[in-house]
């Protein structure tokens, strides 16, 4: 009986553990597309904090002027964003979207590309 309640409560206590928490929409929420444009440049102005500069800097934080590009504050973010967290199928969805557009820009500016795409041409078309 003992091990029947404990199993009970492991079992009751996981699932409350995994409820959907649902936030109500909030006034100023960030559309769906706005986002997702937010979203890739806050990854590329992420993966940017570690290159250098022109002037030969550092780890210059870049997410402030992505905030400014759009217009929105942290706050309208960090709103919009938990919103859009509690729908996760949702989120997801933006997420892959966000993933195909750094893809893409990674296929139009990666140097190996465009060499293998020469490599590909036969030597007549490129001597014509």
């Amino acid at each position: 009986m003992k091990l029947t309640i404990y199993i009970f409560f492991i079992f009751f206590t996981l699932a409350s553990c995994t409820s959907r928490t649902i936030y109500k929409k909030p006034e100023n929420l960030i559309g769906k597309d706005k986002m997702i444009n937010i979203w890739t440049d806050l990854y590329i102005a992420i993966g940017a904090k570690s290159i250098k500069t022109k002037k030969l800097e550092k780890k210059k934080n870049y997410i402030p002027l992505v905030l400014e590009k759009y217009k929105i504050d942290s706050i309208q973010f960090s709103k919009s964003n938990i919103y859009y967290t509690s729908r996760i199928e949702e989120y997801e969805e933006m997420f892959e979207e966000v993933q195909k557009r750094l893809n893409d820009l990674k296929n139009i500016y990666d140097p190996e590309t465009e060499l293998d795409s020469l490599m590909k041409l036969s030597k007549q078309e490129i001597l014509e």
